[in-house]
């Protein structure tokens, strides 16, 4: 049975009650330090968004703290940091500085969340009209409620308000299509490119929601959607201002990280190991990331049924083929970094929410409902169990970093560039609130004669061979500061 394709009242009852169930789980531990799992990569983003409050608002000149040749090969002394447009930083960095009255990084992540609430309600209501309520409600709820949705839709990164952004396009392309209004039609469709365009710049891979996009223009148009200019005019405008962006970014080669390994390769101890189509990639997504982490095992048998039952959705399957060609594409990014897969959630989400509706719709095949109903919850409850076992380490962090931040800050002063040896991880320069270099990339004469002026290590017997020629500013059980 299918709902009707009206919103009633009690749609945005569900919605409601789902999206305060998401905030609440999302603001779990939302001010503790930037220290929690991938600080590393977080806390170069907040840095970025740090650096506009302390240097200006200048998007295009971003920089992070380290200003070591460790991510691009060559000396940053500026710090520039040219990856994504720094729009989500910038937009953080805003609310801060206009209402001072969390960390910094607190409002990376309540920014984060208002983009994960937006992205649930799109979610809901596109599921609503391509399937039903059902399938709506399930799609929503997964997303707002699994540990790994949740933890990844509230941290310091740039990717869920990418996709955000992404499915507000999405949205209004959707609407385009469905309305014969002429002024209707000019809106959705200049907000749908205006969001698709930002999104593009927040994360250049959000590019795999074409597939969606170019399937609504199908939807309007059939086959003629070739030869209408809008459609070609709408991805020139939208992928235009990245290709400005990446040419210009061009002019400052020391703030762009090496990225080639993102493709086919994966950063081990013993160095780079090619993964590109090795089992060990198909392992390590579907089975350890997909299945283990992100449905704690027993979501993915609804996740199948969506898939494999025979239903004429091709839309909701255009989701489903951005997010494989994406894993396929970045195969090496998506190994080594679990954030990687926050893009490819609302296809997950969307597809558990269908094979649910699948079951409802066929109550025959069961013993009764209530066998249904206790078959679903349960599921949903050891998902949720194995899931949050897995991602519950996620939130704690290294409290002894923090001690160590706060001494240094105290006997520092806030223009003095640090070293630190913590092998390229930004977390500790980022706590100091000092710019340096997260490794020591150089001999120590070398990093003196670069402006260096202490070194932060932890590392006891590295400070006994540097007790003669160095001066200790403090030492204590856990760690040393010496002067260079």
């Amino acid at each position: 049975m299918r709902s009707k394709k009206n919103f009633e009242k009690k749609d945005w009852l569900i919605i409601f009650l789902i999206l305060i169930l998401a905030l609440i789980l999302r603001l779990y531990k939302i001010d503790i330090p930037l220290a929690d799992f991938h600080s590393w990569r977080q806390a170069d983003t907040a840095a970025v968004a740090r650096n506009f409050l302390r240097f200006g608002f200048d998007l295009t000149h971003p920089r992070f703290d380290d200003l070591s040749n460790i991510q691009s090969g060559q000396e940053n002394p500026q710090g520039y940091r040219m990856v994504e447009f720094p729009l989500y930083n910038a937009l953080f960095a805003f609310l801060y500085k206009v209402l001072p009255i969390f960390p910094l990084e607190v409002f990376g992540r309540l920014l984060s969340i208002l983009f994960a609430l937006i992205i649930i309600i799109i979610l809901y209501y596109l599921t609503f009209k391509e399937i039903n309520r059902v399938a709506a409600f399930f799609s929503a709820f997964t997303f707002s409620i699994m540990p790994f949705f949740v933890f990844y839709t509230r941290i310091v990164l740039p990717e869920p308000t990418a996709l955000g952004l992404g499915m507000l396009s999405i949205f209004f392309l959707y609407q385009f299509t469905q309305t014969k209004n002429k002024n209707l039609m000019i809106f959705f469709y200049l907000s749908s490119t205006l969001f698709f365009s930002l999104s593009i710049l927040v994360k250049p891979t959000i590019i795999f929601y074409s597939l969606p996009l170019i399937y609504l223009f199908f939807k309007k148009d059939s086959f003629y959607f070739l030869e209408r200019f809008y459609f070609y005019l709408y991805f020139f405008v939208s992928i235009l201002p990245i290709v400005f962006w990446r040419i210009y970014i061009l002019n400052y080669p020391e703030g762009i990280p090496a990225n080639d390994w993102l493709i086919n390769s994966v950063n081990t101890a013993t160095g780079l190991k090619n993964i590109f189509f090795r089992p060990a990639f198909f392992r390590w997504i579907f089975f350890e990331r997909i299945n283990n982490l992100i449905f704690g095992g027993y979501l993915t048998t609804f996740f199948i049924i969506g898939i494999i039952i025979k239903q004429k959705r091709k839309f909701i399957f255009s989701f489903l083929a951005s997010s494989i060609f994406y894993l396929l594409t970045f195969q090496g990014g998506n190994i080594q970094h679990e954030y990687y897969q926050t893009l490819i959630l609302p296809a997950l989400a969307l597809f558990v929410g269908a094979g649910i509706n699948f079951i409802f719709e066929n109550k025959k095949l069961f013993i009764s409902p209530f066998f249904i109903y206790f078959i679903v919850i349960s599921l949903y409850l050891f998902s949720f169990y194995f899931s949050f076992e897995k991602i519950k380490s996620n939130y704690q962090y290294p409290k002894d970093l923090i001690i160590i931040a706060n001494i240094v800050q105290k006997l520092t002063n806030p223009d003095e560039k640090i070293v630190t040896d913590r092998q390229g991880d930004t977390t500790l320069l980022y706590l100091m609130d000092r710019r340096g270099a997260p490794a020591i990339y150089k001999e120590l004469p070398e990093l003196k004669k670069l402006g260096y002026t202490y070194l932060v290590t932890q590392n006891k017997d590295y400070v006994d061979s540097l007790k003669k020629e160095h001066n200790i500013v403090f030492e204590s059980n856990n760690f040393w500061l010496i002067k260079l």
